[in-house]
């Protein structure tokens, strides 16, 4: 009997662009900004993207559009958000029993710390000219700069499976 070996490569499928985008805009108006420009539809999704970070759960919003006439998904989600964490303290003293709390961020993709939103853009193949969507983004006004991620530079691929 012949052994076959099957190896999780050859599931791996990574049919999606990545665009990073630098901006000081909301999540809603820069949705509506990428609608105007691009000719698309992103609405925010009732799911939001959960994550654990630093045992505390948090979730990314997301903005989402589907072309049913290129079988495309577009998503755009943030990258950075504010989790607070609550610290109980007790001890014998004066300000036994008090509650400490801070924020910090968290991160989608925490190696690119420096980008405010994504865009992914799933089952772009041979759909998309890269290049001019990336040419359109980048004359929104409010948006710094816009570029392409590879995809063998990302170390948290995992977190973009939604």
């Amino acid at each position: 009997m012949a052994i076959h070996k099957v190896y999780i490569e050859d599931f791996e499928e990574e049919d999606y662009h990545l665009i990073a985008l630098h901006t000081s805009l909301e999540d809603y108006r820069l949705a509506y900004f990428l609608n105007k420009e691009l000719g698309i539809g992103l609405c925010k999704s009732k799911l939001d993207i959960p994550l654990r970070v630093k045992k505390v759960n948090t979730s990314f919003v997301r903005f989402t559009f589907e072309d049913e006439k290129k079988v495309m998904l577009w998503d755009l989600v943030q990258n950075r958000n504010e989790v607070e964490n609550i610290e109980n303290t007790s001890s014998t003293d004066l300000f036994s029993n008090t509650k400490n709390s801070f924020s910090s961020s968290a991160y989608l993709l925490p190696e690119y710390k420096k980008v405010d939103f994504f865009v992914k853009i799933e089952n772009a193949a041979n759909g998309i000219d890269l290049d001019r969507v990336i040419a359109k983004i980048s004359k929104i006004d409010a948006i710094k700069l816009a570029y392409s991620i590879a995809k063998d530079k990302i170390k948290s691929k995992n977190n973009l499976i939604f």
